[in-house]
């Protein structure tokens, strides 16, 4: 999938088949077996909870996919599920392989026509929804249009039919951003927002929807300027996902060129909050930030003169 224009990622269910030819990520996976372990030892949540010293409410979680268990949690539970060596080792594995995730573009858009759904979903259970975005305006601030161009870009491509049903699907995440109890919030690169994937008109308009988003309360929408002193250079665009009940929930995804990759491990999920603690810091808010737009419309518009 093309890099610059996937635009805040994609929750794409990829991963080794399971039963039923049903494709399960990592953390799915490790979720099913713990729980199938749980019910052949014929234990009760409650009572494994009590077991192994875990909230039953964490037992739940775990077993949904939900939080990841942390390799001391899995070597409790296999001990209270009396688990064979050979399956311990299975689960460490597994346990290891879940803390990061790699799901390519084109194993995910055999299975489905477009991945907003899954992207959705995601957001859906954040608290809060952090996006970087160095090269584009991220997905949930695009117009329709700009968003059509963009996904006319991707590689493979999009049939007809199934643009269409991206560019919907697009438009109709962009509704959360309308509720009030939901937070996001965007750091957005000088470079992305002068990205143009289509005519200047396009462009421009696209600067006018970034302006007017930046008014909602629940919404902080940061620019970085060109002539602002590089204090981190990340290579891509990221998103942080903060969960709502802990911050075991909380995840980063990273989007490449052909892969996304999530980022589960409490440490990896430091250094991105870091990166965005440092970029944040470089970025022009509010009412600075809309004349910074309205300068660069006028810019842009009098170049196409």
């Amino acid at each position: 999938m093309f890099n610059c224009v996937t635009a805040t990622g994609g929750a794409v269910r990829d991963g080794s088949s399971g039963d039923g030819g049903v494709h399960l990520t990592k953390r799915q996976r490790l979720a099913t077996e713990l729980r199938r372990l749980r019910d052949l030892a014929g234990i009760s949540g409650r009572d494994l909870a009590h077991r192994i010293g875990m909230s039953q409410s964490k037992i739940s979680r775990i077993e949904s996919g939900t939080v990841i268990p942390t390799m001391p949690e899995v070597t409790a539970w296999a001990d209270a599920v009396e688990s064979s060596t050979q399956t311990r080792e299975w689960l460490v594995d597994l346990t290891e392989s879940a803390f990061t995730e790699i799901h390519t573009w084109r194993a995910a858009l055999q299975r489905q026509p477009h991945l907003q759904d899954d992207i959705r979903e995601q957001e859906d259970q954040a608290k809060l929804v952090r996006v970087f975005q160095p090269t584009l305006v991220p997905g949930l601030l695009q117009t329709a249009e700009y968003a059509r161009r963009v996904f006319l870009l991707f590689d493979p491509p999009y049939s007809e039919g199934d643009l269409a049903m991206a560019v919907a699907a697009r438009l109709q995440r962009q509704l959360a951003l309308y509720q009030e109890n939901r937070r996001f919030e965007f750091l957005v690169t000088e470079a992305a927002l002068r990205c143009r994937p289509g005519p200047v008109k396009l462009l421009l308009a696209q600067l006018d929807r970034v302006s007017s988003l930046s008014t909602l309360e629940n919404v902080s929408i940061g620019l970085i300027p060109h002539n602002r002193e590089a204090v981190v250079c990340p290579a891509h665009g990221f998103t942080v996902y903060i969960g709502d009940e802990s911050v075991e929930d909380t995840f980063v995804q990273v989007e490449t060129t052909h892969v996304r990759l999530n980022a589960n491990a409490a440490e990896d999920v430091a250094i991105y909050e870091r990166q965005w603690n440092l970029l944040a810091g470089t970025a022009i808010y509010q009412d600075e930030a809309r004349e910074f737009l309205a300068a660069l419309r006028a810019e842009i518009g009098g170049t196409a003169r």
